[in-house]
């Protein structure tokens, strides 16, 4: 009985051990993902978009910590951190706006680097070259229900955030991500590049 019990008992704690180790192996996976976007001089990535609300797109984002920017074929988003320009190629017109946190949490595929540390439960599946974080909203009320994060194994790069915005799904996939020294004045609307635009204050 004894060594029955001491197998039982050893049993239990390689099985907590597994567990536990799961979940923190999901938030170090991330951690480290986090800063490999949040590169002190900037990063830049293509990005292939697939939204059953917005249609397909493909573009280019670059990053420096909250800021970014984004374009592509149909519009060009500015955020310098506080306000919002959204350029639609299609009516020349530029939206300015102050965006919620929600917002910025749909618009900017990368906001998962503020997201997952509060407000989640995370779990993880690993293959023999990426790792797959599911997070899922701990909020009946987010606006972003689920997540799935796949990550790089070797470079820890994101490669595909895959997000549950009210029951419509939206795929980013995202290639060739490299750091680059990226100046302030690239986050902000510069009027002078759109001379015919109209611009709408909606602040």
């Amino acid at each position: 009985m004894t060594q029955k019990r001491l197998l039982l008992g050893l049993l239990l704690v390689v099985c907590n051990f597994t567990i536990g180790h799961a979940q923190l192996t999901a938030r170090q996976v991330l951690d480290k993902c986090a800063a490999t976007v949040s590169s002190a001089q900037g990063v830049q990535a293509d990005f292939l978009m697939t939204s059953a609300q917005y249609g397909d797109t493909n573009g280019t984002i670059s990053i420096k910590g909250k800021k970014f920017f984004a374009s592509t074929t149909v519009a060009k988003i500015w955020f310098d951190g506080t306000t919002l320009w959204t350029y639609m190629t299609k009516n020349d017109e530029v939206n300015v706006t102050t965006p919620t946190a929600e917002q910025l949490q749909t618009l900017n595929p990368y906001n998962f680097i503020n997201m997952y540390k509060s407000g989640f439960t995370m779990t993880m599946t690993k293959s023999s070259t990426v790792y797959t974080v599911h997070l899922t909203a701990t909020d009946a009320s987010s606006k972003v229900k689920e997540l799935f994060i796949t990550v790089d194994s070797q470079s820890y790069a994101p490669k595909e955030i895959k997000m549950l915005t009210g029951n419509r799904w939206s795929t980013f996939t995202v290639s060739n991500l490299k750091s680059k020294s990226l100046p302030e004045t690239m986050f902000r609307f510069n009027p002078s590049d759109y001379p015919d635009a109209e611009v709408i204050d909606l602040r």
